[in-house]
């Protein structure tokens, strides 16, 4: 297979790694500190000759989010990125202070899972798994995504 696994891989990347093109870039990295507890890589974090972050990344518990601003004649790309949080409730509250839409509220979902959906102020889309030790993953739980 061509795509890299496990140690193969560079430490603190995936096989596959977001990268998100937003306006505002160094706001959006203070979003994912604030709310999710991130941590920037300074190693990556490289500024452009026009003054815009050309790229960054950012640690949130065991994946790498890359970004960097998008030029003027760049379409932004925001992402839908899925992120398991140890409490729901307390994560909405700090994405709503920081400015999020949030879609959906806490919410019970599948497998004892607690599900919540955001739009951050870039136009991402993040959803909230709140996963506990009684609960499964949606792969694992009966009638997860019934027909």
């Amino acid at each position: 297979m061509d795509v890299l696994s496990g140690t193969d891989l560079p430490p603190g990347y995936g096989s596959v790694n977001p990268f998100v093109a937003v306006r505002g870039a160094e706001g959006f990295l203070r979003f994912v500190t604030d709310v999710l507890g991130g941590r920037e890589t300074r190693a990556g974090h490289t500024v452009d000759a026009d003054g815009l972050l050309i790229h960054a990344e950012i640690r949130v518990g065991s994946s790498t989010i890359m970004l960097c601003d998008a030029k003027p004649h760049w379409a932004p790309t925001p992402a839908l990125l899925q992120v398991y949080v140890g409490d729901v409730e307390a994560v909405v509250a700090r994405a709503r202070a920081a400015g999020a839409e949030v879609v959906t509220e806490p919410t019970p979902f599948h497998g004892g899972q607690r599900l919540a959906r955001l739009r951050d102020p870039w136009g991402g889309l993040w959803w909230l798994f709140e996963y506990g030790p009684a609960s499964t993953a949606p792969s694992e739980a009966p009638d997860a995504f019934p027909s």
